[in-house]
């Protein structure tokens, strides 16, 4: 497996629009820093350190549904290309510098169908809305990069 970081995304307070960057810290533990989730105290983000996304499922929705879901609108940090993202729960693997944990799916809510003002956008995303990892050594993140096992 060999995949690629297309797009990185971070949303710095609750409810603010996504904002792209092109390289983040990732800290083990703790989550983005800038991101509104961002907490290095102890186990409080335990799992969902990072969220990913993959771009050949926002594709497939679009071709399935005819929803075009913008960059960072999905609600992910990190967009990835390439990448079976289901093969990597409790799996360890590489996210440019930074080496994670996938701990599950990332199922889309009721939020995401809110903020898109459509009601497909929750059953168009199941199955395929990302996967939640836990961070467990600290690295940079940046556009480009490789994803992949260490």
């Amino acid at each position: 497996m060999n995949g690629t970081v297309e797009r990185i995304h971070v949303v710095p307070a609750s409810g603010a629009d996504p904002e792209p960057v092109e390289r983040v810290e990732a800290v083990a533990g703790a989550g983005l820093r800038g991101d509104r989730y961002f907490d290095d105290s102890p186990g409080s983000r335990e799992g969902s350190d990072l969220t990913l996304v993959a771009s050949e499922a926002l594709a497939a929705v679009e071709r399935e549904y005819g929803l075009s879901i913008e960059a960072g609108v999905h609600r992910r940090n990190v967009t990835v290309a390439g990448v079976d993202l289901d093969g990597l729960v409790d799996e360890r693997f590489r996210v440019g510098d930074a080496v994670c944990v996938g701990s599950g799916p990332c199922e889309p809510c009721a939020y995401l169908a809110d903020r898109l003002d459509e009601p497909d956008a929750t059953a168009a995303l199941a199955g395929r809305g990302g996967l939640r990892c836990r961070i467990v050594e600290s690295g940079a993140i940046r556009v480009g990069d490789p994803v992949g096992r260490p």
